[in-house]
């Protein structure tokens, strides 16, 4: 991922699975916010959640984001989830979604540094589901300077 963001201004957005209610609920927020987030420089939205090409594809497609800013991009053996230590680990998601999820996110990544991480979570709501919105577009598009 670093390499793929090596000489860009990207968003990535992490969340715990494609088609659960809440994560839906997120990505036309950064369709809706594409020129604020332009106008601050970014150059492209990537939503990432820890599941195979095929799956992301198809939420993609259901989503709409064709000709939109958004790539959908899958973290099947959560090897991005954990290198960046954003493992969701709290068992009672996990009792749901299964192991090796990511928490709900958004890095703002410049030229491949990461420059900012906002996560949606408390310890009543690990999955940031009652509140996701440090990872929304007004969330992580504050932390930009």
């Amino acid at each position: 991922m670093q390499d793929y963001c090596k000489n860009k201004n990207v968003v990535i957005v992490g969340l715990p699975g494609a088609f659960t209610p809440t994560s839906t609920k997120q990505i036309p927020d950064y369709v809706e916010k594409q020129d604020a987030l332009r106008a601050k420089g970014v150059q492209e939205v990537i939503i990432l959640a820890v599941n195979d090409g095929a799956v992301m594809m198809n939420w993609a497609k259901s989503q709409k984001t064709a000709l939109t800013m958004l790539t959908f991009l899958g973290d099947p053996n959560s090897e991005f989830t954990r290198a960046t230590d954003l493992e969701l680990t709290h068992p009672g998601p996990i009792g749901v979604l299964g192991p090796g999820r990511c928490k709900r996110f958004a890095m703002h990544v410049v030229d491949g540094v990461i420059e900012a991480v906002n996560v949606s979570e408390t310890d009543d709501d690990p999955t940031g589901d009652s509140d996701p919105s440090a990872s929304l577009a007004e969330g992580i598009m504050a932390t930009m300077t």
